[in-house]
């Protein structure tokens, strides 16, 4: 059975990955691009023009696909304006609904939709164990982001679509993202903790998320699931095991929360809040990490 996706932001951290394994697993490949310059069209691999914010979509990008997978959305690591935290929002919605609007006016054979999501959902705590079925909201602006990107993610339930969404930790990746953040000041010498360096991070290596995202699509899996490893670690212990790897001395005073909020503004939360995330319920959908150690996670992507 020929099996083909449509895939939005194919072409970020994410998304490139992803692509490479589906093509490498014999799956086709459509995507959608705000870039016309980005559009390539051969055998197992088209690109499709959209602007989600004038609702454009070119709706041949349906053609064969049975699944959608949206990772499209504005990067939260950049300073959070009012005008930028705007973009942040819209981007995740307004894309997520221009997709709804075509399947609901467009033939199609779409029978799932997965969608990337954030584990920021969670309340910011020290001692809380968080699993996919907790409905506390974090009283925050990525908690505020993410309840309402899935929202708009699970109406396309209304089409009689399974709906997963899949709620990412910090992605362990050398080609972009938070650990190249993170890892800048170390390779500068002068890597430390943030705040009391208690925070829990729950993390994932990229390799381990976009297995996740081909084990959903391949076993038609549908809810929400916790894309993170199963061992969560501190912020000390993360940004310690950080220097290990590169060779790096640690020893500077913990970065006080006040001197990152003067640099990042109210971003600064990314880096001082805590979740401590279960991955029970992919494991028990039989998924196998590859990468359980933090440590054989860091050599891969820093290497």
């Amino acid at each position: 059975m020929l099996m083909k996706v449509l895939i939005t932001g194919a072409t970020g951290l994410v998304g490139k990955q992803l692509v490479q394994l589906l093509l490498s697993k014999g799956v086709s490949v459509n995507y959608l691009t705000t870039s016309k310059g980005k559009i390539q069209d051969k055998q197992h691999y088209r690109g499709f023009y959209w602007n989600p914010e004038k609702d454009v979509i070119d709706e041949k990008c349906l053609d064969g696909a049975d699944c959608i997978i949206h990772l499209a959305g504005a990067s939260i690591s950049k300073r959070w304006t009012k005008a930028y935290k705007q973009e942040i929002l819209d981007s995740r919605i307004q894309s997520a609904n221009v997709l709804y609007r075509m399947l609901k006016t467009h033939p199609h054979n779409v029978v799932q939709f997965i969608t990337a999501s954030a584990i920021g959902i969670y309340p910011d705590s020290l001692g809380d164990v968080y699993y996919e079925d907790d409905a506390r909201v974090d009283d925050s602006f990525l908690g505020e982001v993410v309840q309402k990107w899935e929202a708009a993610a699970k109406q396309i339930e209304q089409r009689g679509i399974k709906v997963a969404i899949l709620r990412t930790g910090i992605v362990l990746s050398g080609e972009g993202g938070a650990l190249v953040e993170m890892a800048r000041p170390v390779r500068l010498g002068v890597g430390s903790a943030f705040g009391s360096g208690k925070q829990m991070q729950s993390w994932i290596h990229i390799d381990d998320l976009v297995d996740i995202y081909q084990h959903v699509y391949i076993n038609g899996l549908e809810g929400v699931y916790n894309a993170v490893a199963p061992n969560p670690v501190t912020n000390d212990t993360l940004m310690h095991a950080i220097a290990g790897v590169l060779g790096k001395p640690y020893f500077m005073p913990k970065v006080p929360k006040f001197a990152m909020a003067a640099i990042l503004g109210e971003m600064h939360m990314l880096l001082f809040s805590s979740q401590n995330v279960s991955a029970n319920k992919i494991l028990d959908t039989g998924f196998k990490f590859k990468y359980l150690s933090l440590k054989t996670a860091l050599e891969e992507a820093l290497k």
